[in-house]
């Protein structure tokens, strides 16, 4: 597929033009770091090594990255790993890529737990561990629970916390939600599955063919998650804690409609840098 002889300056710009020709929006970037896990050399600094043509095994592993990128499959599934909140998060086929928008989660939680004291946190669907482990890199008293589903996504989970330094005060484990579980906790955080199941099938090949479909699909309406989470949650929670929930477009009405029914209240709603409402704060009263 890659044309010989070609340098890895040369080959980045290939790679982009062929990218570009497919839709990417984001070529220019692909193609370096494709060329870079191809052959070990970041195309776009100055030197003589971007200027040595590629050796033959060289050219094949960048064509099967570019076949691979090709296909829509995401770069962080090509990476194996993407940042979120500064941490660098390793995936596997289990885990869901985070987003920036759930970002948003983070800067809520750490504006909601107590300045003054350690607290207990509970993550349901943690995937790769991605909110519990960015809340406690932030704050070095807590300690925290994750629960997923997926075997895979809480093995990716362990690593992370174990390469971030933080497995001394996390767990992770297999677990139907909360079902189990005893409190209390002072704050309980989630991104669950929200989209509709129809939905699925209608988005994008990088997420609907590559995403867990565990981790999408939340039922007809896009709310069985909600209706579980925020039962056992009421159960859970410590006095004076809180819910946090990641919503999707339009659906913070309907999800504290479901949180009355279980004797939370809103406590806050934000916006994630889209203007979004993305962050749903629930607690008791």
């Amino acid at each position: 597929m890659i044309p010989e002889g070609l340098s890895p300056r040369s080959a980045r710009r290939w790679v982009a033009d062929h990218l570009a020709r497919l839709g990417s929006d984001e070529a220019e970037i692909d193609a370096r770091l494709l060329v870079r896990m191809a052959c070990g050399i970041d195309p776009a600094l100055p030197g003589s090594a971007a200027e040595v043509p590629l050796g033959a095994d060289e050219a094949v592993r960048l064509g099967e990255l570019v076949t691979r990128r090709s296909a829509h499959e995401p770069m962080a599934r090509i990476i194996g790993s993407r940042e979120f909140h500064g941490l660098d998060f390793q995936l596997n086929e289990a885990c869901l890529v985070p987003r920036p928008d759930t970002e948003t989660l983070i800067e809520v939680a750490l504006d909601v737990l107590p300045a003054d004291r350690p607290a207990r946190i509970l993550d349901l669907g943690t995937g790769p561990g991605t909110l519990l482990l960015a809340i406690l890199s932030n704050r070095s008293s807590d300690n925290g629970v994750g629960i997923d589903a997926a075997e895979r996504a809480i093995e990716a989970a362990r690593a992370n916390a174990r390469a971030l330094g933080l497995a001394s005060r996390s767990v992770f484990h297999v677990g139907d939600w909360a079902a189990g579980l005893a409190g209390p906790f002072d704050l309980i955080v989630s991104n669950p599955p929200y989209i509709p199941s129809r939905v699925c099938e209608t988005l994008a090949p990088e997420v609907r063919d590559h995403d867990p479909r565990l981790a999408l699909d939340g039922g007809d309406d896009g709310l069985d998650a909600y209706r579980v989470i925020v039962q056992q949650s009421a159960m859970l929670l410590a006095d004076g804690g809180h819910v946090l929930l990641e919503l999707g477009i339009g659906q913070a009405g309907d999800v504290a409609r479901i949180a009355r029914t279980s004797g939370l209240t809103v406590r806050g709603l934000r916006s994630d840098l889209n203007g979004i409402p993305r962050a749903l704060t629930l607690g008791r009263g």
